[in-house]
């Protein structure tokens, strides 16, 4: 087989799988009013298999949103309710005595899912953080003196809160690291909210679209797509543009930045931009993929000043800064 023909084929693979994935957000939009780019970048964490967090003020649909793409692709799933008095127990599953048999027999927690919605993450204490930690990035967990591997794919999904603060824990750097992107779930329009009220918020109507065997399929297709040497060093500019941004002409937002993202925001960034070219069935990557992947890649990685904060400047505004300043190629 030639090169040439092997292209041809993972292109038309390409076009096939990613039209699954349209027929997913069809499935989801039955329920779900609005929030588009919010589908498309969970598809994008599934292809990736990377975490999310969804901030937004209660009844935005968050949890919906989660469990009715969870219903159109029918993976094992677990909803925990993050509250102040959660142990890690709770989450990973512990040890049981067996009088009959005097043994310790495991009882594994609802971690052991394929997509784990995590409510109001930021309402659980330091403890339970750090086994879902060890979750998150080494897909295994550690009941007593055993370490379980968790089944492939393995999501978390969390939401949280940014308006109520009573009886909540601030998220640690390290683990908000691990969410691939950090998604902002706003308000619907006026046309949307009308639209609202003509739907009926039934889970059943969707049908499951993508099976598991979908799912693996489709991240090998995106090791696959092709990425440009100016594209890749275009990537590695924006990393850089949030560590030294003097020596990309953005001496403004030097003050505003504590320190630059990690090498992890890199490989999510590359990632990322992959999985949103084989959304638009492309099989390579251009820059534009970059850009539309970015603040929701960077804007919980970036680390902010004080003073950023007290002059009411947001991680997106210097994001944009640099996506503007950096050039593409």
């Amino acid at each position: 087989m030639t090169t040439h023909a092997f292209d041809e084929i993972v292109i038309e693979k390409i076009k096939d799988k990613s039209a699954l994935f349209q027929m997913l957000s069809q499935e989801v939009s039955k329920v779900i009013v609005g929030q588009r780019d919010v589908i498309s970048f969970i598809e994008m964490a599934i292809l990736c298999e990377g975490h999310i967090l969804l901030e937004g003020v209660p009844g935005v649909a968050k949890t919906t949103i989660i469990k009715a793409v969870n219903k159109a692709i029918g993976l094992d799933f677990a909803r925990i309710q993050f509250t102040p008095d959660l142990l890690p127990a709770d989450l990973i599953g512990t040890l049981v005595y067996n009088p009959k048999t005097q043994e310790f027999q495991t009882k594994k927690g609802p971690i052991f899912a394929h997509l784990v919605l995590a409510d109001e993450i930021n309402r659980a204490p330091a403890k339970v953080q750090a086994a879902l930690l060890e979750a998150m990035q080494e897909r295994q967990v550690t009941i007593g003196s055993i370490t379980f591997a968790l089944e492939k794919p393995f999501l978390v999904f969390a939401t949280q809160n940014p308006v109520e603060q009573e009886g909540t824990y601030r998220l640690p750097e390290a683990q908000v690291d691990r969410f691939l992107f950090k998604l902002l779930v706003g308000y619907p329009t006026k046309q949307q909210e009308q639209l609202l009220l003509q739907r009926t918020l039934n889970l059943d109507e969707i049908q499951p679209v993508i099976t598991k065997k979908d799912i693996f399929e489709a991240q090998q297709l995106i090791e696959q797509i092709y990425v440009d040497e100016k594209i890749r060093a275009y990537i590695v500019d924006l990393i850089f543009a949030t560590r030294e941004p003097e020596r990309y002409n953005l001496k403004k937002i030097a003050p505003f930045l504590l320190y630059g993202v990690s090498p992890r925001a890199t490989l999510s960034l590359f990632c990322s931009a992959k999985a949103h070219a084989f959304l638009k069935h492309r099989h390579f990557v251009i820059p534009d993929d970059v850009k539309a992947v970015a603040p929701a890649v960077l804007r919980h990685r970036v680390a902010l000043t004080y003073e950023a904060e007290a002059e009411g400047v947001h991680a997106d505004n210097l994001i944009q800064d640099i996506l503007a300043t950096v050039p593409a190629p």
